[in-house]
């Protein structure tokens, strides 16, 4: 992986060597055309002006960076109940649990209650359990589907805007309910 401030000071430093770029290039604009042009005038701007521009461009692309790589994804273990492992899941401006961790062979159910109007999130669809669902507004509306492999099983809306993770595992021995076996047995 990768360090945070050695991609941080990479970044700044590009910042302020495409400022520095743009700066030169616009000191060797060559003077005032022979014929007075009256549509288009150079306006000088102070250097504080331009430094706060810079400064804002470079903090909104490592507020973008930080959002679409170093933000940690909304995750849920589910417990199984009555051998159903069921979760709800809020559906206003993405998906939240974004990432729903679940056994292998256990029926899953999930209950989207959707509180966004946009036309995006109209429909959800987790393409591994061929599964498209629409889901009406303001209405819990279940998908059930059993997960016979472990892996990653991605759900997104309709557009592929938003997206989630099914994270199927292995049933593991150290589980409440196996370790209360065990130790009845």
């Amino acid at each position: 992986m990768f360090k945070k401030a050695t991609f941080f000071g990479t970044l700044a430093g590009l910042g302020f060597l495409l400022g520095a770029i743009s700066g030169a290039l616009a000191a060797e604009m060559p003077g005032e055309p022979s014929t007075p042009n009256t549509q288009f005038r150079r306006i000088e701007q102070p250097l504080k002006n331009k430094a706060a521009v810079t400064l804002g461009g470079l903090g909104l692309i490592g507020l973008e960076l930080w959002w679409f790589l170093l933000s940690k994804p909304k995750s849920q273990q589910v417990e199984a109940r009555q051998g159903i492992s069921e979760v709800a899941i809020t559906v206003d401006g993405g998906y939240e649990p974004s990432r729903i961790v679940v056994q292998v062979g256990q029926p899953v159910r999930l209950n989207f209650l959707r509180r966004d109007p946009s036309s995006c999130l109209e429909e959800v669809r987790l393409p591994d359990f061929h599964i498209a669902q629409s889901l009406p507004l303001n209405q819990v509306t279940t998908i059930e589907f059993t997960p016979t492999q472990p892996g990653s099983y991605e759900f997104a809306c309709g557009m592929n805007m938003f997206r989630g993770m099914v994270e199927v595992r292995n049933s593991n021995a150290s589980s409440p309910e196996k370790l209360l076996s065990q130790t009845s047995a």
